[in-house]
């Protein structure tokens, strides 16, 4: 057994110690959370989650459409929300894998045996990423001031602020993977996922007609369109308009979905009903 599963098992036992199962988040306390908090921010993790969106966002903030104007900023503004976004994402989904290698070397026998439920054990998880997640939204925030990102400050924090917190999204879809899916292919499955989200959710290239349509069903189009909400109204380049209210159920509607996939994965991988 490696050193790292020696130090989750005892984690484990000091999340269940002296604990009954009073309620839906029994078995989480500070050792618990500070050791999966340790766990994350790691050398290679740190590098790769500051590097990603920064080189992208260097490399499209200029990439404005012809024409483009937004009622409260630039079109570095909109970008940099949208990377900050994408950054944000790829932290909180990097659980998966760390989650599955857990799940390999048994750490789920021990989670078994403490009194951590499985949304306690939902919660600390996101928690820990979406705490993560801020590092590449700071990064990104930074690079757009240095870059001419321009917005007014309210626009600007507000933006920021809801791409930090929309992660725990992505955080509880990288649960459900993790708990689903063998170490060997959970490695690729993340950025893979994230990609593909990122240019359906309309956060790297502004999409016009029946691609925007579609996005507005794809989870990464619920926390973009409430980051940019204040930036641009709830427009598009185009002029097609988004609700805020169809927003927030959509980040609302993804988010419970991946929590649910996320609480039945746990439970299969603990043997509990």
């Amino acid at each position: 057994m490696t050193a790292t599963t020696d130090r989750s098992e005892r984690a484990g036992r000091a999340a269940g110690a002296g604990r009954t199962r009073t309620s839906p988040f029994a078995g989480v306390n500070p050792v618990f959370l500070r050791h999966e908090l340790a766990r994350r921010f790691n050398r290679q993790t740190t590098v790769f989650t500051l590097l990603l969106p920064a080189v992208l966002y260097l490399a499209l903030f200029r990439t404005a459409p012809t024409g483009a104007t937004l009622p409260h900023g630039n079109f570095a503004a909109w970008m940099m929300t949208g990377i900050a976004v994408y950054g944000a994402a790829m932290a909180a989904i990097s659980s998966a894998a760390t989650i599955s290698v857990e799940k390999s070397a048994g750490w789920m026998r021990t989670i078994a045996l403490s009194p951590l439920t499985p949304p306690g054990y939902l919660l600390v998880k996101v928690v820990s990423s979406v705490v993560m997640a801020a590092v590449p939204v700071v990064i990104v925030g930074g690079l757009g001031a240095l870059t001419g990102a321009r917005a007014d400050t309210g626009v600007w924090v507000s933006s920021l602020l809801v791409a930090w917190l929309g992660a725990a999204v992505f955080a509880a879809l990288g649960i459900a993977l993790g708990l689903a899916m063998k170490p060997e292919v959970v490695m690729h499955m993340p950025g893979l996922t994230m990609t593909a989200l990122a240019f359906l959710g309309n956060l790297f290239i502004p999409l016009e007609g029946i691609m925007l349509e579609v996005s507005r069903y794809s989870p990464m189009y619920g926390v973009a369109t409430l980051a940019r909400y204040a930036l641009t109204e709830g427009y598009s380049f185009e002029g097609t308009h988004s609700s805020l209210t169809g927003a927030v159920v959509n980040v609302a509607a993804w988010f419970a979905a991946f929590s649910f996939m996320a609480v039945r994965r746990f439970r299969k991988s603990t043997g509990r009903l």
